[in-house]
Formats: C-alpha cells, sequence, structure tokens
C-alpha cells in the first residue's frame, strides 16, 4: 500500500511492503515538493496490524498538518509503481 499527502510546498509518503524474507517495513518519505531536501526512513513492524496502526497514525498527523491526501493505492499498480520508484531514488541519496 502506498499513500501520500501534501501541501502547497510538502509532502509525505508512506508504503507499507513485505521484504523478500516476509518481514513488514513501513517506509516514510518526506520533503518539500520540487527539490532535493527531505528524508527516508524505513521500521521494522512486528506485523501487518502493526504497520497499519502506524498508518493510521501518520494520517492523523498528516491532517493535523494540513496535508491532505493525494493518493492510496496498492503497490502493484501503476500509480504504485511510479511511487515506488520515486521512493528508490531517494533511497539512493
Amino acid at each position: 500500500m502506498i499513500v501520500r499527502w501534501e501541501s502547497d510546498h510538502d509532502y509525505v509518503l508512506v508504503h507499507i511492503h513485505q521484504d523478500m524474507f516476509g518481514d513488514w517495513i513501513f517506509s516514510r518519505a518526506w520533503g518539500q515538493i520540487g527539490t532535493q531536501f527531505g528524508g527516508l526512513k524505513h521500521m521494522l513492524a512486528d506485523d501487518h496490524d502493526q504497520a497499519r496502526m502506524w498508518l493510521a497514525d501518520e494520517a492523523t498527523i498528516q491532517s493535523s498538518r494540513g496535508l491532505r491526501k493525494v493518493l492510496e493505492v496498492e503497490a502493484e499498480s501503476a500509480e504504485g509503481q511510479a511511487a515506488v520508484r520515486q521512493l528508490s531514488l531517494l533511497d539512493a541519496l
């Protein structure tokens, strides 16, 4: 699952996925739209439920900061694959 929030200047993107060992990974990217400023953090969840709980917490935080949800897709979809490619570019920085 991939979810993205945006304001006029900032974005946050969350990707929940399983790695090749079957562990659930919660990846969070953030930054300023149109710049190289930002960051990327990966967290290992105990299970899918914990990752979903972190996603719900993230949604509450971003809503309180005035960001709006602009994307919520499965990673396997075309939009999801494009978002994963953006995350991969950030990981290389």
